[in-house]
């Protein structure tokens, strides 16, 4: 996995690269054939906003991209919230992907007991 963490207006330090690789390993575990994940940290003061601190993230898999962002008071609990919102798309994605396999096949097997002609 090719992970690109940006700041804007934040440093990047050691910890931050640290605990974002370690939270965002789970997400390669629920999809082993992501390519790239590219993780933006914005510090920003905006008094209507919750935090003081936003995370951008967009997970690319061959197919599909899936996109998180949240806002929080500390870089470390926006991190979180964003992998819980891309843990959710990834699960729905595959149930998805599941159920279509799934559909296809039973409507294949009735209609492969429609081809047979009674005796």
């Amino acid at each position: 996995m090719d992970l690109v963490l940006n700041g804007r207006g934040a440093r990047i330090t050691d910890r931050i690269r640290e605990v974002a690789r370690q939270k965002l390993s789970r997400l390669e575990r629920m999809e082993p054939r992501v390519t790239r994940l590219q993780v933006e940290i914005i510090s920003e003061r905006n008094p209507r906003l919750g935090g003081a601190h936003r995370v951008e993230a967009a997970f690319d898999t061959p197919r599909h991209t899936f996109r998180a962002h949240a806002d929080a008071p500390d870089v470390e609990a926006a991190l979180d919230v964003v992998v819980e919102k891309l843990e959710r798309q990834i699960r729905d994605h595959r149930e998805k992907r599941r159920a279509k396999l799934i559909a296809g096949a039973s409507r294949v097997k009735s209609a492969g007991n429609h081809e047979r002609a009674p005796e």
